[in-house]
């Protein structure tokens, strides 16, 4: 018995010396040399982990993950091109040496831009002006009458473009009236009069002469 205890006493003394050498040994090594295993051991964790949650969301084929960032990137592209198309409801052709005629057309700019620009205005009076860019409607064509143009192209004219380019700016009751064909047609005949007689109206010359005039200065369009 003697002999046994003896034995077990002495395991039992190296295992306690062991112990001592070992935590004196962790506790001499540095501080910064702890911290960067730990750094690593998280870093790995973390990666194994970000990679499950790939492997769970998109599949085990990295090909898929990027298909389907591919195909999110085309989804945007898309959207960005519906962003550019056409977003006004009518092309107003006006006639921008008309002075009653551009206290409307300001009145209806102001009013579309603060509805972000729902009617596009076009002066066939500038140089600039492109029947090619506005469905062919040449300068006299549109001096005889008021002409405008959906975005699909369709071409409206006389009192169907006022009632268009103001329901526009949100003010549609003034020409809700059209809605009855009998007052519908007795504004058309109107506006047809005033059409007409809106040049001498205005202390402007007849058509003619403003036509030979632009041909004149090189812009018959």
């Amino acid at each position: 018995a003697s002999v046994l205890s003896a034995s077990s006493s002495s395991s039992s003394s190296s295992s306690m010396r062991a112990f001592r050498g070992f935590s004196r040994r962790a506790r001499a090594v540095p501080q910064s040399h702890l911290a960067s295993a730990r750094n690593l051991w998280s870093n790995a964790n973390m990666h194994q982990i970000s990679r499950n949650m790939r492997k769970t969301r998109y599949g085990n084929n990295i090909n898929d993950y990027r298909g389907r960032m591919a195909a999110r990137a085309f989804s945007a592209d898309s959207d960005a091109e519906k962003g550019s198309e056409k977003k006004y409801q009518i092309r107003l052709l006006f006639d921008g040496d008309c002075p009653l005629c551009m206290r409307e057309v300001d009145m209806l700019r102001r009013r579309s831009d603060e509805r972000g620009g729902t009617i596009d205005f076009v002066d066939i009076a500038s140089p600039d002006y492109n029947p090619k860019d506005n469905n062919d409607i040449d300068f006299e064509t549109a001096m005889t009458r008021i002409h405008g143009v959906l975005p699909d192209g369709t071409i409206v004219r006389d009192i169907e473009v006022f009632k268009v380019a103001y329901e526009a700016v949100g003010l549609g009751w003034v020409y809700a009236f059209t809605q009855v064909k009998p007052l519908r047609v007795a504004a058309d005949w109107l506006y047809g009069i005033w059409a007409r007689n809106r040049l001498s109206m205005t202390g402007r010359s007849d058509l003619s002469t403003i036509l030979s005039e632009k041909k004149t200065c090189g812009g018959g369009n």
